[in-house]
């Protein structure tokens, strides 16, 4: 008798992480990463070690510019000449009352290290020197301190901003005598952060009259009948991709260039690529929509306009006006990129302030638009639950 043993089929599956694929995988990514990271030259260690340079920058937006208080002011100008330069000191006239300031040295270059003293200030107070050159741009050169005769002592650097003939060294010292008011900084804040949210509820506005009707144009499931409404379909379609490949800041530069620096730039820059955003995200809503109302009034013997009007349009509106406020939203954080380049707003505000290093005053302008984008965010997620209940 022959006893037959049931042949046990044992089989090995290997995990995941020692399969073939998924190593040649992890390799490739490796690669890719590792050349990632020397393209873009990123060195960890540079975060610790310049960290004390951005500190200044961080502390000045951190205190925005929001309130004033009424205060006297003392100031005083010394004369200084770039070496080569042929315009002599002899003929500026110096202020003889009231603060006095001289320079250890009246001529030399920029990187050269100079004294700067000061008389007859108010004792016992702190003050800024400021340089500036001869087609006024300001450079902030460092602060000083009086003692109890008024008196100070304080080394500065030319400056790399030093150009043309003569160059003034200014100091600065105010104190307040009265009673807090708003900023004029805050003031113009507020008058440009308006500016910037009508800039984009026209734009946005302009987008929409537009990007609705071309929307159904875009949209396949209403094109696809005809090889004559195919091709418009397809059109339209590149069209979209076209413009949302553009960015908005490129655009923005061009209508500067095309009707002026100002507002009415920014509103044509978002406009467009208004247009080709909310087209796209009009035609999938067209898309998807429920083909019964669509089947049902066609089989009435409805015109097509009136398949669109009466059966696809009632179900477009409510996520049409939702992401027509959500591109609000965001044509009001775009505005104020598209102002560094000439469209307007407050970021036209706040790339002057960046580029005069009044740090102060662009922090202000950073927590106004904070504040505006905050409260728009929150109108915009409301109506858009209101809409969609």
């Amino acid at each position: 008798m022959v006893d037959f043993k049931p042949s046990i089929d044992i089989s090995y599956r290997r995990p995941f992480y020692a399969r073939t694929r998924f190593l040649f995988f992890a390799l490739l990514l490796i690669s890719i990463y590792s050349y990632g990271w020397r393209v873009t030259e990123i060195e960890l260690g540079e975060l610790v070690r310049d960290a004390h340079l951005v500190k200044p920058l961080i502390r000045d937006l951190l205190h925005p510019d929001l309130f004033t208080f009424e205060t006297e002011t003392e100031s005083a100008d010394a004369y200084f000449v770039l070496s080569g330069q042929q315009l002599p000191l002899g003929q500026i006239e110096k202020d003889v009352q009231g603060p006095v300031l001289t320079l250890s040295s009246d001529s030399g270059q920029i990187g050269n290290t100079i004294e700067v003293s000061g008389k007859g200030f108010r004792p016992n107070d702190s003050g800024r020197i400021v340089w500036i050159n001869s087609i006024e741009q300001e450079y902030p050169l460092g602060l000083f301190e009086t003692d109890a005769g008024g008196n100070f002592h304080s080394d500065i650097v030319v400056p790399p901003i030093a150009r043309g003939d003569v160059q003034k060294i200014r100091t600065i010292l105010e104190w307040r005598t009265g009673r807090w008011r708003f900023s004029d900084t805050l003031k113009l804040t507020i008058e440009k952060i308006v500016e910037t949210v009508f800039l984009a509820l026209m734009a946005t506005t302009f987008a929409v009259l537009v990007a609705v009707p071309m929307s159904f144009l875009g949209a396949r499931n209403i094109m696809s009948s005809h090889p004559t409404s195919t091709a418009i379909y397809y059109l339209v379609r590149t069209i979209f991709n076209g413009l949302r490949s553009v960015e908005p800041l490129i655009m923005a530069i061009l209508f500067a260039v095309w009707v002026g620096i100002g507002p009415f730039a920014g509103v044509l820059a978002l406009t467009v690529h208004s247009i080709a955003a909310l087209g796209k995200l009009f035609s999938e809503q067209v898309e998807n929509i429920d083909v019964g109302p669509v089947e049902a009034i066609t089989a009435t013997g409805a015109t097509p306009m009136q398949v669109v009007l009466f059966g696809v349009v009632p179900q477009v509106f409510p996520q049409f006006l939702a992401l027509s406020f959500y591109r609000w939203d965001i044509n009001v954080r775009m505005s104020t990129i598209i102002g560094f380049v000439g469209g307007g707003g407050i970021g036209f505000l706040l790339q002057q302030w960046i580029n005069l290093l009044q740090y102060n005053q662009a922090g202000t302008a950073l927590l106004a638009i904070a504040v505006v984008v905050t409260i728009l965010d929150m109108v915009s997620a409301k109506l858009r639950g209101e809409i969609a209940a």
